[in-house]
């Protein structure tokens, strides 16, 4: 059972643009129940939609969705203090991500290395972490070329959407929405850089549209959501070259839903049982219980999010709870994960958090 060794600080990213939110909120999570309480927000940025943490818990990094900062034409990315004890965020210094509308940001397991994806721009864009987590300016910045064009409106250009790195710190898998392509890196980190892996790609179904990526706690398969296409690919991960192969795809619809939509965020539970991934439009979680063999996925099926609009979701560490971030109805909603068959209880819970996004976890200190 779990105690309150399990609490947990967590950090949601918002946007801003329709003037209810503050920007970065931070709540306390009991680990027994899930209940979810208000610490504090840090105000200033516009649109902070996408955190993470560096690998101490110490900083927090937040990106700024936005075509241009101050005047300079390309979206920002910011650095935080982290109180781990009261949840505050004291900002230490803001850089520009060289591109436009960045939407995620991650740091490789040295603390070292921040990785922003550029989604207006189609661009990816590198900085060095200082000493004290300060954000160094950008020591590469790489323009993506091409799109897939299925989709005339979505695919007319690469968007670099998300930035998934193995768990040897070694590659780092860039789904690519526009180019309907995986783009595979390894990472450099005496250069500051990512550079073209032996297999610098792989391609998905024709109008898949690739969003986020996800490993199985295994180290041998990895999922993709598919944010067009509506389907979630399971492939085999070669931890030696970085390749990927596509074993399976399922969809991420009931064959009965016929209105419009489009997937957001994808979790394997920490078990490694289970998938899951959201449904903006039929605003569902869809969950697939995954085989310890060969890694294929089976429906258990579809648990409502209580809300409009699951752009984002998290499950807890302990892999207890489930947290629904309904952007358009500003809730985040709690569910209780079955240990034994993945799907979800409703515990009640519904917290009022404008426009969230995207939400990280944190140990408390």
């Amino acid at each position: 059972m779990a105690t309150k060794s399990n609490d947990q600080l967590l950090f949601i990213g918002t946007y801003t643009r329709g003037g209810k939110s503050k920007g970065i909120y931070s709540y306390r999570m009991d680990g027994r129940t899930g209940a979810l309480k208000a610490l504090s927000s840090a105000s200033g940025l516009t649109n902070p939609s996408f955190v993470c943490l560096d690998p101490t818990n110490r900083y927090l990094y937040a990106v700024s969705e936005v075509e241009s900062n101050d005047g300079v034409p390309g979206g920002a990315v910011s650095s935080f203090k982290v109180d781990r004890g009261s949840g505050r965020l004291q900002l230490m210094n803001t850089q520009s991500t060289k591109g436009p509308g960045p939407c995620h940001v991650t740091v490789d397991a040295t603390g070292k290395l921040a990785i922003v994806s550029n989604y207006g721009g189609g661009s990816v864009a590198v900085f060095p972490i200082a000493g004290d987590g300060s954000l160094e300016e950008a020591s590469q910045f790489i323009q993506h070329e091409g799109h897939s064009g299925v989709n005339e409106r979505r695919q007319a250009g690469p968007h670099a959407h998300s930035a998934t790195i193995d768990h040897q710190n070694r590659y780092v898998y860039i789904a690519d929405l526009g180019k309907d392509k995986i783009m595979i890196y390894e990472l450099d980190l005496a250069g500051r850089r990512i550079k073209p892996a032996s297999t610098p790609w792989i391609e998905t179904a024709p109008g898949a549209g690739p969003r986020h990526f996800d490993f199985h706690s295994n180290h041998k398969f990895a999922y993709a959501i598919n944010e067009l296409g509506n389907t979630i690919a399971l492939y085999a991960y070669d931890s030696g070259s970085g390749g990927l192969k596509e074993l399976q795809t399922v969809p991420t619809l009931p064959a009965s839903f016929n209105g419009q939509n489009s997937t957001a965020d994808i979790h394997v539970h920490p078990s490694g049982k289970f998938v899951y991934g959201s449904n903006r439009g039929h605003d569902s979680l869809v969950i697939y219980r995954i085989s310890e063999n060969d890694g294929r996925m089976t429906y258990v099926g579809h648990q409502p999010t209580g809300g409009k609009t699951p752009r984002n979701f998290a499950i807890d560490p302990s892999g207890m709870f489930a947290f629904a971030e309904n952007q358009n109805s500003d809730t985040i909603v709690t569910f209780k994960i079955d240990s034994g068959t993945g799907k979800l209880s409703e515990t009640g819970q519904v917290t009022e958090v404008p426009a969230a996004v995207c939400i990280k976890f944190a140990p408390v200190g």
